[in-house]
């Protein structure tokens, strides 16, 4: 008789998850092995997820509804499992950052989370040497999904050149990201304004910050050290960050002239060397 772990729904939503999986497939009348031939994947990835060993993906819980016919269970579960690998310090951010209206961005060093390519993202995630890095991939992908809501927020991101020129993951990751980028802003939602390096001094040499808006709730400022982030409602602190984003607005380029640069950047910098060779010797 095989020994068959004891899980406990109530202990976290992958638990949920591995719990309610077992419990459906249980009542299809259906191995493991069955039911991964009918979602093409292996029966030792049910059990895994069962177990709680691996972490679901979106795609795996919709072809999970689609096999045992549960009326999108696993594809609304999957959200909550997906936030709760989140660093747990960073959480409480991520829900409000879920519920704003408005969400305004400087970021001096990388492009903003909900902008990042899932290659560019793995390249960041992966210098904090998680233990798990597919799930946090995962995670941030999933956290992107409030941009493809029919009324998503409105979004401001203000972008150091210099987020721009490093090369996060390689010249081809980079030349996707900033395409990435080039593609949110044809969107009417989302406005961004690169801070060029001829600004020199500005109002945020502190560092990158967010402020969220919301329709009934206090604006809020968060910030990040190396290990947490903060989140304020003091009205004189969301007063000053308010001011100094301002400032940063007003020294950057327009948005238009902004897709240029990063269009130019993409292109010289990171473009197809063959190209850019055989341009030279014609």
């Amino acid at each position: 008789m095989p020994n068959v772990q004891t899980l406990d729904p109530s202990a976290s939503p992958l638990d949920y998850y591995g719990w309610e999986l077992r419990r459906q497939r249980e009542a299809n009348n259906l191995k493991q092995g069955q039911l991964g031939d009918i979602i093409f994947c292996t029966g030792s990835l049910i059990g895994q997820i069962e177990t709680t060993k691996k972490i679901p993906t979106r795609d795996f819980s919709e072809r999970l509804d689609a096999a045992l016919g549960t009326g999108g269970v696993f594809s609304r579960l999957v959200g909550l499992v997906l936030r709760s690998q989140l660093p747990t310090w960073f959480q409480p951010y991520a829900d409000m950052e879920a519920r704003a209206a408005y969400i305004s961005t400087y970021q001096a060093q990388l492009v903003y989370g909900l902008l990042q390519t899932e290659e560019y993202a793995r390249a960041v995630l992966a210098t904090g040497m998680p233990d798990d890095l597919e799930s946090l991939v995962a995670a941030r992908m999933e956290r992107q999904r409030i941009l493809e809501r029919e009324r998503p927020p409105l979004a401001w991101a203000v972008l150091d050149e210099a987020v721009l020129h490093r090369p996060i993951g390689g010249r081809e990751v980079m030349r996707k990201q900033l395409q990435r980028l080039l593609d949110v802003a044809d969107h009417r939602w989302m406005q961004i304004q690169v801070l060029p390096f001829a600004a020199g001094e500005h109002a945020s040499l502190a560092g990158s910050f967010n402020m969220l808006r919301f329709d009934d709730d206090p604006d809020i400022l968060y910030t990040e050290d190396v290990i947490s982030g903060h989140m304020t409602a003091s009205p004189d602190t969301v007063r000053e960050a308010s001011l100094r984003y301002a400032r940063l607005q007003a020294a950057a380029l327009s948005v238009e002239d902004s897709a240029a640069l990063i269009t130019r950047v993409m292109e010289e910098r990171y473009g197809d060397r063959s190209r850019t060779e055989e341009r030279a010797v014609a």
